[in-house]
């Protein structure tokens, strides 16, 4: 049954709490948003709510960590990955302490709040960080996974999460891998690669585009840093044109995360990316907001068209 990442990784967490006495959990007033909160009822003297001071959580949290507690901090990812990154620079990627960061509203799911509550820049961020990991979840069953991952690790880790339902995709019980990404779906074609809510909307680009005689392959990319190198470089290779989908800027993101690979590699094929055009979005009803900048079905299919034009 579909479900809201914020919602699964609260319920996680606090299992996790259960069995693990280190695990402690930080928010910036924002518990109940954040799904944070469920972790704080089962366990209120771990819990601790810090008020609106993203930065200070952050710090608190890395002082935490150096006397053996696995801190998981939480608010709005826009907040998180803007106000909370110099610590997260400065204070647990410089010394490497096992800080987790649950970034609660990805992308632009906290629609109706605008531009100021929009993280279209946190990828590019958090993965210009030394010792930072990054995993975008894209459904129940991975989401459970990462949390329990994150837990698991030593050193930073990102969990890209959203306010949004999404639909499931992997079965329970599903294996992952820290640095692997998963195809979803075959295709010889074209190869999309995507993160998120659009890993969705690729799988109905291609259903789509199937009817039009197009094969497409479709990527989850949920581990971004690290990412899947040999995989990424195998679809360019065999498909012979790439996608790349997400709900964030085109710079800085996982688009220039597959570029780089390609680059470093020398494999040339044609590429499009699906994403925010350098821009700063509005308040609004968040499908009409991703229709109209482009980062729904619709633009992945239009991506798709222009590629394999380009073949």
């Amino acid at each position: 049954m579909a479900k809201q990442l914020r919602e699964v990784y609260g319920t996680v967490l606090k299992e996790l709490g259960e069995t693990n006495q280190d695990i402690v959990v930080l928010d910036a007033d924002l518990s109940g948003s954040t799904k944070s909160a469920i972790f704080g009822k089962a366990y209120p003297d771990r819990f601790f709510n810090m008020g609106i001071a993203e930065s200070n959580m952050v710090s608190t949290a890395a002082g935490l960590a150096t006397v053996g507690k696995i801190p998981f901090v939480n608010t709005f990812t826009v907040f998180l990955t803007t106000l909370g990154l110099i610590a997260a620079r400065g204070q647990v990627c410089y010394g490497n302490l096992n800080v987790k960061f649950g970034g609660a509203y990805c992308g632009m799911s906290d629609a109706l709040d605008g531009a100021s509550h929009h993280a279209l820049e946190d990828i590019a961020n958090m993965r210009s960080l030394p010792n930072m990991r990054i995993i975008a979840p894209s459904d129940e069953t991975s989401c459970r996974w990462a949390t329990q991952w994150a837990a698991e690790h030593y050193g930073p880790v990102y969990l890209r999460l959203s306010r949004d339902v999404y639909p499931d995709l992997y079965p329970a019980g599903t294996q992952f891998e820290m640095g692997k990404g998963a195809i979803v779906r075959e295709g010889t074609d074209v190869t999309v690669i995507a993160c998120g809510l659009l890993v969705h909307k690729a799988m109905e680009a291609a259903e789509a585009l199937e009817k039009e005689g197009v094969s497409v392959r479709v990527v989850d990319m949920y581990s971004i840093k690290p990412i899947d190198e040999e995989l990424i470089i195998r679809c360019a290779k065999e498909t012979g044109a790439l996608v790349v989908a997400e709900e964030h800027n085109i710079y800085g993101g996982l688009g220039s995360a597959v570029s780089e690979v390609l680059a470093h590699a020398g494999v040339g094929v044609p590429t499009e990316f699906v994403g925010i055009r350098d821009t700063f979005t509005e308040s609004g009803k968040y499908a009409e907001l991703l229709a109209k900048y482009g980062v729904d079905a619709e633009g992945v299919k239009r991506a798709v068209e222009i590629v394999v034009r380009r073949k």
